[in-house]
């Protein structure tokens, strides 16, 4: 793998993890607590722009203190993380503005899991094939972790909604 290459890989498997896991976290917890269209909604929009910022500034940092990148390959790893991040949190988006047009905003939720869990199981499939791993542990291992954070920040947001709602 060239030394581009693997600076956009960095960018897209940083963004697209992050964009799954984070904003799923925040979704369900945010639904637990508010039962808000408004809310969720968004609490995606923030995530989108002020998350990809910030992982974009994480992974930029990260990559200028290892010493081993160039400038354009410190630039590519920012670049795609950022792009990746934005564009994979907006697409969870898309069942909640579907509400109540065609789905309840706990629908859009379960179909925003659905998408999030398709995207991870996905990229982790393909990641595991290319580094010569086992697909159904990598696999397995990551959604256990997405699982891990869906069901705390969903007993989070009912223990918010439990003491402020």
């Amino acid at each position: 793998m060239r030394k581009d290459e693997h600076s956009s890989e960095v960018g897209l498997s940083f963004g697209l993890t992050s964009a799954v896991v984070t904003t799923l976290g925040l979704i369900v917890g945010l639904n637990a607590s508010t039962s808000s269209k408004p809310v969720v909604l968004g609490g995606i929009f923030v995530i989108a722009i002020a998350d990809a910022f910030s992982d974009a500034l994480g992974i930029h940092i990260s990559e200028e203190s290892e010493g081993v990148h160039t400038a354009k390959e410190v630039w590519i790893s920012t670049i795609s993380t950022f792009l990746s991040k934005f564009f994979f949190a907006l697409t969870f988006a898309i069942p909640v503005l579907l509400v109540p047009s065609l789905l309840s905003l706990e629908n859009a939720i379960i179909i925003d899991i659905i998408w999030g869990f398709i995207l991870l199981a996905a990229f982790s499939y393909r990641m595991a094939i290319r580094t010569k791993e086992n697909p159904s542990s990598v696999v397995f291992e990551h959604l256990l972790v997405a699982l891990v954070v869906i069901i705390s920040t969903y007993y989070i947001g009912n223990l918010i909604h439990s003491y402020f709602g």
